[in-house]
């Protein structure tokens, strides 16, 4: 073989991380366990201080362990929510850059909304329908107060994910409501557009109680193309 391969020698820090998160891995540190100290890992595994905190750190990032001033570090349990999480910087970085990316979250969002919307026909219960018609009663309270509506509205969208009791469909759910959160560039928009949208999630419910999957999925569609035009990018993004 003539290919070169060359072994390339790890950091040390980069080594101490893959020691750290077997520990996490196979068990031996569980969920909510305390980290060892600093000086314990140093003696350890033999490094300086500026290893540990180094991967420590890559431990953080990764959603694996939460780090306090002055506290030993803790193990974190992963969840669907917290492994999207780690995106949600980059993720918004990227929307900011380019309205074709805005664009493309829109339509991936309705995509997504009209799946959900068809297993929460399939799925519901009385009291998941109870739950609905509280959130559109408490959002109905907010009108006029556009942040308020607008997180009782990213609620009621999260509540019909949650029909599927899979956290995964939550936690993408919660992510891509977040993100467009952040394009709601001037909450006036929302002036007299209240009432349409709770009409619309009225709608929505009346489908999904009467178990009516492709009547859901039509008024899902119906009430995101008309809201999509509420999220916007301006110069200050």
């Amino acid at each position: 073989m003539n290919r070169s391969e060359p072994i390339v020698r790890r950091k040390l820090s980069d080594e101490v991380f893959l020691r750290l998160k077997r520990l996490i891995t196979s068990g031996e540190l569980q969920p909510g366990d305390d980290m060892p100290s600093e000086r314990e890992l140093m003696e350890r595994f033999e490094v300086g201080r500026p290893a540990i905190r180094e991967a420590m750190q890559a431990l953080s990032n990764m959603g694996l362990v939460a780090i306090s001033h002055g506290e030993r570090a803790k193990v974190l349990q992963l969840t669907a929510k917290s492994i999207i999480k780690q995106v949600d910087g980059a993720a918004k970085i990227i929307l900011s850059s380019s309205k074709d990316t805005l664009e493309h979250l829109k339509n991936a969002r309705i995509f997504f909304e009209r799946g959900m919307v068809r297993e929460a026909a399939e799925k519901a219960t009385a009291e998941d329908v109870q739950q609905l018609r509280a959130t559109v009663a408490e959002q109905r309270s907010f009108r006029g107060a556009s942040e308020a509506f607008i997180s009782a509205d990213m609620k009621f969208h999260t509540q019909i994910a949650a029909i599927s009791s899979n956290p995964i469909y939550v936690a993408v759910s919660e992510a891509m409501l977040g993100w467009l959160k952040e394009y709601h560039t001037e909450m006036l928009i929302w002036t007299g557009k209240e009432n349409f949208t709770l009409t619309e999630h009225e709608e929505i419910i009346e489908r999904i109680e009467q178990k009516d999957a492709d009547g859901a999925e039509k008024a899902m569609i119906k009430h995101l193309e008309r809201s999509r035009a509420l999220y916007v990018m301006n110069s200050g993004n």
